[in-house]
């Protein structure tokens, strides 16, 4: 893979130059302190760069969605922090806002509106396959070698905002040897990690979400576990390290296999 050097522009300067990019890049709270997932969004970075996007991220100003207060229960901080958000969107003029975190694309979309928080809000998945049915963007179906890959929906990706369809045929663009797990789509099991259970001690019982989830993934035979959510992410290398199969079996975000194809 190449060393590429991105620049990546910032809203409040790109704003004080006149210009108005098309979309504002939503980084999220994992894209931006979390060590695992800054690979993700410095793979999705390299991907716009690729394709000549005009974009910009907050930087400093970025703040949480608010979603895990909401989440968690804590309707008064939600509403805080997205009004925040809502009113500072605005005050740069922002029409678009892409997410690489399925949890801030579901709030972004679905619940800002009821705050006067109303903008166009696209999932990376999206705007991928968007890219590659204007042939913006090719790829090589054995670029990965035909490596068996697994995939697992995010629950605010799929069973919440129906993106069944498009990571799968990102996914078959890169390899023809995608295989389902039993549980998928709208049978999906959650990663373990939703509803703000990320943040707190597991609840008794006889095996964890994410034990579970990550022994489905292992029946498949793959060789990668395609995430696309930075908690999905979290669970299943946990789930590969808990069966000491991180030797054998990588955990990759659909976007860092992207950028892998693509060389970038």
């Amino acid at each position: 893979m190449k060393t590429i050097k991105v620049e990546v522009p910032v809203m409040a300067e790109v704003f004080a130059r006149g210009e108005r990019p098309e979309y504002l890049f939503w980084v999220g709270c994992a894209g931006a302190f979390d060590d695992r997932y800054k690979k993700v969004v410095r793979a999705f970075v390299k991907i716009l760069t690729h394709l000549g996007t005009t974009y910009a991220v907050l930087g400093k100003e970025e703040s949480c969605t608010g979603d895990p207060a909401r989440r968690a229960g804590n309707e008064m901080l939600y509403q805080m922090q997205a009004l925040k958000n809502i009113e500072l969107f605005k005050a740069y003029e922002v029409k678009k806002i892409l997410t690489i975190c399925p949890h801030c694309f579901n709030i972004l979309k679905n619940e800002y509106p009821d705050l006067g928080g109303n903008f166009e809000v696209i999932n990376y998945l999206q705007f991928i396959d968007d890219q590659m049915e204007k042939r913006k963007l090719t790829t090589d179906i054995k670029a990965l070698n035909n490596i068996r890959i697994t995939y697992h929906d995010p629950c605010y990706l799929g069973r919440a905002n129906d993106i069944y369809r498009e990571p799968r045929k990102v996914l078959k663009s890169l390899t023809a040897n995608l295989v389902e797990m039993h549980r998928n789509k709208s049978f999906a099991l959650c990663c373990g990690a939703g509803g703000a259970q990320m943040f707190k001690e597991a609840e008794k019982g006889d095996k964890e979400v994410f034990i579970e989830r990550t022994e489905d993934a292992l029946k498949t035979g793959a060789k990668i576990i395609a995430t696309a959510c930075p908690f999905c992410m979290t669970m299943m290398t946990d789930g590969i390290k808990y069966k000491n199969k991180e030797e054998e079996i990588k955990n990759y975000d659909i976007a860092e296999l992207l950028a892998m194809s693509l060389d970038l």
